[in-house]
């Protein structure tokens, strides 16, 4: 309730919404017919009222309103009608399109590139991480502590920019890879789309790279801690392969952190990579964001904000669920 009432705040009130839809060519009578079914006509404590309504799975609707906004669900009534419907998120000011249908277009894209920059980051990170703590103080741990630093350090918008010239303009004859793209290409023949996964890989690698760096800070100092705890040393004196007190004995117990950085990132990078989804092109909710902020279409901001938070939400539900499976005392 807190997010929604802060996403009303911001945005209402930011220029005319009904000039908005119909420009600067549109007559009086027009825009006042606009700004009452917008409930713009309403003082501004009815117009929260009655967006939460829309927003809320739980409502009641008058039967005339519920047809024009194209209500999907179940409502029980004559004239008042109350209903268990799917949120309504109003309509884009520019394509008139439902903004929860241009909005789940775009899901896709941001999930895909999301899931891939977590792989990426994950088994590279975690790799490097248990690599450096068996090293401790050798050149792989110092090669591995310095690159996570500088990868911490380097924003993301530069190290997209630099990745795209390196690999997609200067190195382009040797690895093909594609400035812009989405995670499906159309065929110039037939025309029909097919799945493609080669235009995600540079946005991937940038996206993820930020996550490998912390991933590998969080799993070499977990490590380094539980290597010196007592039943490791009682691991090794039993005989026991080194690989196997590394990976049976050590890893498990130190994954804990590395779970809450895994599941944050994952929850940031699903609510929209903004500035890598709009240098790649990559079609996902970051880059339908940022267009629509150009355009001034704020249903469509207001909606990726709202659907954004209730991802982080869910991510983190989920996160706290993996900690009891790894580390039963914490379900305690």
């Amino acid at each position: 309730m807190g997010v929604v009432s802060l996403v009303f705040l911001l945005f209402q009130g930011f220029g005319d919404p009904a000039r908005m839809i119909v420009g600067q060519t549109g007559d009086k009578k027009t825009l006042e017919n606009i700004r009452k079914d917008l409930y713009l006509d309403q003082p501004k404590w009815k117009q929260f009222i009655l967006y939460v309504n829309d927003l809320s799975p739980i409502c009641i609707h008058q039967k005339q309103a519920i047809k024009k906004k194209n209500l999907q669900g179940i409502f029980i009534g004559n004239d008042i009608q109350l209903g268990l419907k799917i949120p309504y998120l109003g309509k884009s000011y520019q394509t008139k399109k439902n903004v929860i249908a241009v909005l789940m277009e775009a899901l896709p894209g941001t999930l895909l590139l999301a899931i891939a920059a977590m792989l990426f980051a994950s088994g590279i990170g975690i790799s490097l991480g248990i690599i450096a703590a068996v090293k401790k103080g050798s050149w792989l741990d110092t090669t591995a502590v310095f690159s996570s630093i500088a990868g911490i350090s380097a924003p993301s918008f530069f190290m997209a920019i630099l990745i795209a010239y390196i690999f997609g303009v200067v190195l382009h004859p040797y690895t093909n890879l594609h400035l812009t793209g989405s995670w499906f290409d159309i065929d110039e023949v037939t025309g029909e789309k097919f799945l493609t996964l080669q235009n995600g890989i540079l946005p991937a690698i940038t996206l993820g790279l930020r996550p490998l760096a912390i991933i590998t800070q969080l799993t070499r100092s977990a490590m380094l801690d539980v290597l010196e705890q007592d039943y490791i040393r009682t691991a090794y004196a039993k005989g026991l392969p080194k690989i196997k007190v590394i990976v049976s004995h050590a890893l498990p117990n130190a994954l804990n952190p590395v779970v809450t950085a895994i599941t944050g990132w994952f929850a940031e990078l699903l609510a929209g990579a903004f500035f890598i989804e709009y240098i790649f092109g990559w079609n996902g909710i970051g880059k339908i964001t940022v267009d629509a902020l150009g355009k001034l279409d704020y249903p469509v901001v207001m909606g990726a904000v709202l659907i954004s938070a209730c991802i982080f939400i869910a991510i983190n539900v989920l996160a706290n669920k993996l900690y009891a499976l790894l580390d039963p005392r914490v379900g305690n």
